[in-house]
């Protein structure tokens, strides 16, 4: 018994050296962000513009890796089976961490089991709106005119299953009140019905929310946010408008694969907290419509547990489910 104790703490303490040795080498080569989704999107931009000076902290280059499809997964899959080394990180959203595994009963990876969160890096806030020809000019109006119409209200999303859908089903168990959803191919065919009238209501992302509302195109009820946004200065959040601890925002996140060592992985987390840290980079992500929050790998890896059985209520209101 002793022989196999001194053996196995030899193995352990080889494993430690060796655990040690790569994070203090790391990194040792070029580090790959996969994108599961395809170039030009806000995602994207996003990642470019943190990429740009994390190769300059990190001391190696950055390469974008686009595997777009299935919402996200594709490139999920493809990096929880990379080397657990640091050398490849995962950009994700909302989406891909925390509505997919609510919406897929059969997705190939679960987000805590198969990934180490790594950081967060923006909160993404959406605009409540209405088109022209509601009535209603504040969201109190416009729940008040939904409950005097039950299902005459429609509303559009960017499809099934999207943060533009499960909001405005959040916001239907808050406010207690029945709203029709009407899915789209993406947002700009749905902006086109709102503005147009054929659907009355859509929660948005900020930037084009803002610029159509400052067109006078539709009308901008509250932010979902817990603060007014700078887009919307005179836009009222929701908690604001009366919906008591209603903040729901979308999010921005690198993870890494499951297993990949605790120095490693705070040694990336750092290097994402000094990059955030430049102000001329936080006003261009605000400019993107995201706002820079960044959270280390412990707590961001809290704050995803505590938001997965939150969204999954919000798909089972929905009832939607895919295969």
């Amino acid at each position: 018994m002793k022989t196999t104790l001194r053996t196995c703490l030899a193995a352990a303490a080889c494993l430690m050296a060796v655990v040690g040795a790569q994070a203090q080498d790391f990194p040792s080569k070029p580090i790959r962000i996969v994108m599961g989704f395809p170039a030009g999107g806000p995602l994207d931009q996003h990642a470019r513009l943190l990429s740009d000076r994390l190769q300059t902290e990190l001391g190696q280059p950055i390469i974008m890796d686009y595997k777009p499809g299935a919402g996200g997964t594709l490139g999920a899959q493809d990096v929880m089976k990379a080397p657990a080394d640091g050398h490849t990180l995962m950009i994700a959203n909302t989406g891909v961490m925390v509505i997919n595994p609510a919406i897929y009963p059969k997705l190939p990876y679960q987000t805590l089991r198969d990934f180490t969160p790594i950081a967060r890096t923006a909160m993404q806030p959406l605009a409540l709106l209405v088109s022209n020809s509601m009535p209603a000019k504040t969201l109190p109006e416009l729940i008040s005119y939904a409950k005097a119409n039950p299902g005459k209200v429609n509303f559009g999303s960017a499809g099934n299953g999207g943060i533009s859908h499960l909001v405005p089903e959040m916001l239907k168990s808050a406010a207690g009140i029945d709203m029709m959803h009407i899915p789209y191919k993406g947002s700009a065919p749905a902006f086109t019905d709102l503005i147009g009238g054929q659907v009355q209501f859509m929660a948005e992302s900020i930037p084009q929310a803002a610029a159509y509302h400052k067109q006078n195109k539709v009308r901008a009820l509250a932010v979902t946010s817990k603060e007014r946004n700078p887009a919307l200065p005179e836009v009222p959040t929701a908690i604001e408008s009366g919906l008591k601890g209603f903040e729901v925002v979308g999010f921005y996140g690198f993870l890494a694969p499951a297993g990949t060592p605790k120095p490693v992985v705070d040694r990336l987390s750092k290097a994402f907290q000094k990059v955030m840290e430049n102000p001329e980079l936080r006003e261009r992500m605000v400019s993107q419509g995201a706002n820079p929050d960044f959270m280390g790998a412990d707590t961001f890896a809290k704050f995803l547990a505590g938001e997965m059985p939150r969204w999954a209520d919000a798909v089972k209101q929905s009832g939607t489910k895919m295969d």
